[in-house]
């Protein structure tokens, strides 16, 4: 029985969950005070928090490792085959709480630390946020990872063991500013290092031709330097923990890690340099590009751990097997976007010249192994490199790009009807118009059996847009799979009291069968669990409160609507929308013309790249108009606008559970799919959002009654933005509230000492095109709010709603989503019964 719920002085308590054995408490505190001792060097006096929670993360690791030997010996006796999820991102976030749940010890930890006279919710708040990721693709990435584990799939991820992650988002002056996040500064529990798992990376260097034992012409790749990839294995398991896999990822040391000559003569900086220059390949998640520099080194990262992980994967197969032709049936690589693109020629580089395979057999090889998943529609985000860079740091790589491009377009040509030099150039995966680059997405295309989308509307829009020439190819190479989110860290985890509502009346089962879920539909109609759910959100949103307070000191009111968009900050996820509606009601509000709306606090979250200036200027304006809403006397409790810095999985956790309305009002065919809307549904709040991405699919499973769509379709923003027939000039002067909203931002009414601040965000929606189409969805948005509003004020109407969101989500667990790559594209066996029932 999953662990109950209650609350006792602003603490979560599992007081409902069976009492642990004394037997079972006592042998938990056995093993935490021997890791204190013996593995930390610490006593019980004068032990920190942290310090309990590296005993506590290492018993619980203790009860994973037998678990994932077996795990994988069983893999290597069936010889299955296996997958391989390759991705720059692994959006973990904490793992103590997850493991604790995955091993069913998460009520004997809290009793055992209790009793011990131990705090254990700030035990728990100790683990470090795992820096390994920054947004949707990353978090995607461990929710699939854990789904392949729960369902019993023989899986790995293979990505960087970064030093610094991204950054951590400071907030000074309403100004993001970024601060190296320092993730293991007390190493990491939950990775084993693997020193003698260092594997050589080559860059750089000359090809030639030259001849084999058996004298064949073949390609060698000379010189150059050389890096090693060293591995550390993250532990991950799965719902009850009948399986455990692991992330490898790699960090970079140097082949030469000191020049005594230098040293000795007193240059000691240049010594140390080359080490330096090495290791820097895994520091920092997605290094500025912006300068040559920068490009160099995160091609160079993409190259590093793909070059890494297909010698490691070459490797393990090859423990087995000697037949190549062997390989798409023991392995399946999926490739997470295009960053990790370079396997493609890295994996026909291993075949032709380290083990002389010819040129159709390797190809085929790399067909059958190969599958991609596309997460952007935005035809700038669509990753090239400038062939003159891919040529210089990988010479071999790039004649290999060149001959796949070849034997493609040859192939094109041949099967057209007729000639068509402007279709073939579209086709190629080099881009001959100015600097002729390499397009990363047509080579991970045309290399792979199958290609994904993320929701049904993303892969209609990927057929007829972006990949429309690849798709009259091969036209049933591109499938849907809708993204999804796993229960267990978004619903059981993240929302305790939720969980323990839905054990009473439903049982525990639905932490591995979401479906089941849909035992709440006859709930919705009775009016005592809708208090009781009423109940859950108004624990969940008072620990907000307090979280908020204690870490910003704004004080802020749960019974008012919580209306929150947390996602990565963006023009297309369409932020600044969002703040014209906060700017439309504060005016309204001061005019008297709010009246029938509730109470109503708004809160974001996110992070700008650091490159990304008019996402930073959105990020400052959201503080102006916050500093002077949450001040005006005359608006009172009636609104309240607040932003949440240094957005992060365990800030998710803390702010989905206690959301009403979710935003997700990106323009209409731009989002790929979010899975945002996804994890705020589950926890309850009703979206307010374009029928973008996933959106579509979650009104088609709670109904469109159950969420509030406005705004442009896919189809009518792209006629608007194409056909000529948008002017946002006449929006802006055709409607006054609009006019007003811009003219109090573009002229200092947030920004008194500066009005000329935001001028350069008016310009873009009124002078510049307004390329997200914010003015045209504008007063629709503003109405269907106003709908939200009225809609809220009904607390037995709007508590029905929820609870059929909640009870519809079962179709978007992520275990359905593997499931359904397991089946149609890796073609491997899934567990029956995932609740090991």
């Amino acid at each position: 029985m999953a662990d109950s719920v209650m609350t006792q002085g602003g603490s979560i308590l599992d007081a409902d969950a069976p009492v642990a054995k004394e037997s079972e408490v006592d042998a938990l505190k056995r093993r935490l005070h021997k890791h204190l001792r013996h593995s930390l060097g610490k006593g019980a006096v004068g032990s920190t928090a942290l310090d309990w929670y590296m005993a506590l993360a290492l018993s619980t690791r203790d009860l994973m490792v037998e678990t994932w030997m077996d795990s994988t010996h069983r893999a290597y006796a069936n010889d299955a085959k296996r997958v391989y999820y390759l991705s720059m991102e692994f959006l973990v976030g904490r793992s103590l709480t997850a493991n604790l749940l995955a091993t069913g010890s998460l009520g004997l930890a809290r009793q055992t630390l209790t009793d011990m006279g131990l705090d254990f919710d700030a035990i728990l708040d100790q683990e470090p946020e795992a820096a390994l990721g920054n947004g949707g693709l990353g978090r995607l990435a461990a929710c699939l990872m854990e789904s392949m584990t729960t369902l019993g799939i023989p899986a790995y991820g293979y990505g960087i063991y970064y030093d610094y992650g991204m950054f951590s988002q400071y907030i000074d002056g309403g100004q993001q500013v970024e601060m190296p996040e320092r993730w293991l500064r007390h190493g990491n529990v939950w990775a084993f290092d693997r020193s003698d798992v260092t594997l050589p990376v080559r860059f750089y260097g000359r090809t030639e031709d030259a001849l084999d034992v058996r004298n064949h012409k073949v390609r060698r790749w000379l010189d150059g330097e050389e890096v090693f990839a060293e591995a550390h294995d993250l532990l991950v398991a799965g719902h009850g923990c009948w399986t455990v896999n692991s992330i490898r990822l790699w960090s970079a040391q140097a082949s030469r890690e000191f020049d005594l000559r230098r040293f000795n003569q007193g240059d000691y900086i240049n010594a140390v340099a080359e080490q330096s220059f090495s290791e820097s390949l895994s520091h920092v998640l997605y290094p500025d590009d912006s300068t040559s520099m920068g490009k160099e080194l995160r091609l160079k990262q993409e190259y590093f751990f793909v070059a890494a992980s297909l010698a490691d994967i070459v490797r393990r197969f090859r423990s087995i097997h000697d037949d190549f032709t062997k390989f798409p049936q023991k392995v399946a690589i999926q490739l997470n976007d295009t960053h990790p693109a370079l396997a493609v020629p890295e994996l026909m580089r291993i075949l032709i010249d380290a083990h002389g395979i010819g040129w159709d057999e390797a190809w085929s090889i790399c067909n059958g192994t190969f599958s991609y998943t596309n997460h952007t529609l935005l035809p700038e985000a669509l990753e090239t490199w400038p062939v003159g860079l891919i040529g210089h740091m990988l010479p071999r790589h790039m004649e290999i790009i060149y001959e796949i491009n070849h034997h493609f377009l040859e192939g094109v040509r041949h099967r057209a009807t007729q000639p068509d030099d402007t279709r073939v150039g579209r086709l190629s995966m080099i881009d001959e118009a100015g600097e002729r680059r390499v397009r990363m997405s047509h080579l991970a295309f045309v290399a792979s059996h199958r290609v994904n989308g993320v929701a049904a509307l993303h892969t209609d829009l990927m057929r007829a847009g972006i990949f429309g020439d690849l798709h009259r190819e091969f036209p049933d190479r591109i499938v849907n799979k809708t993204n999804g989110i796993t229960p267990r860290r978004w619903l059981q985890a993240a929302n305790r009291p939720l969980t323990a509502l839905i054990t009473r009346h439903l049982g525990d089962r639905f932490v591995a069968h979401l479906d089941d879920l849909r035992g709440l539909v006859p709930l919705a109609e009775d009016a005592a669990f809708r208090e009781e759910f009423r109940a859950v959100k108004r624990t969940n949103k008072e620990a907000l409160c307090r979280y908020v307070d204690a870490r910003l000191g704004v004080e802020l009111d749960p019974n008012s609507l919580f209306d929150v968009q947390v996602k990565r900050i963006h023009e297309y996820k369409r932020q600044l929308l969002n703040v014209m509606h906060v700017i439309t009601l504060y005016n309204r509000i001061r005019e008297g013309r709010a009246d029938d709306q509730p109470p109503r606090t708004v809160l974001l979250a996110g992070k700008a790249a650091p490159g990304y200036h008019m996402a930073k200027l959105i990020i400052r304006l959201i503080h102006d108009v916050a500093r002077v809403i949450n001040a005006d006397p005359l608006v009172g409790e009636r609104l309240r606008l607040v932003f949440v810095p240094d957005y992060n999985v365990s800030v998710a956790e803390r702010i989905m559970p206690a959301a009403d309305l979710s935003e997700q009002i990106s323009t209409a065919g731009t989002e790929a799919s979010g899975t945002g809307n996804m994890k705020l549904a589950l926890n309850g709040a009703l979206t307010i959002g374009t029928r973008d991405g996933a959106n579509v699919e979650i009104g088609e499973e709670v109904g469109e009654e159950n969420i509030f769509f406005f705004g442009l379709t896919a189809d009518k923003a792209e006629v608007l933005r194409t056909k000529g027939g948008h002017d946002p000039w006449q929006y802006y002067t055709g409607d006054p509230e609009l006019h007003m909203v811009l003219d109090m931002i573009g002229q200092g009414a947030f920004s008194p000492a500066e009005p000329d601040r935001y001028r350069a965000i008016v310009d873009t929606l009124t002078r510049h095109g307004d390329y997200y189409l914010l003015l045209a969805d504008y007063a629709d948005y503003i109405a269907c709010q106003e709908r939200v509003g009225l809609a809220y004020r009904d607390d037995e109407a709007w508590s029905r709603k929820a609870i059929l969101n909640v009870a519809r989500m079962g179709r978007f667990s992520s275990d359905v989503t593997v499931s359904e790559y397991a089946r149609e594209i890796w073609r491997v066996p899934v567990r029956d019964d995932p609740a090991g029932m």
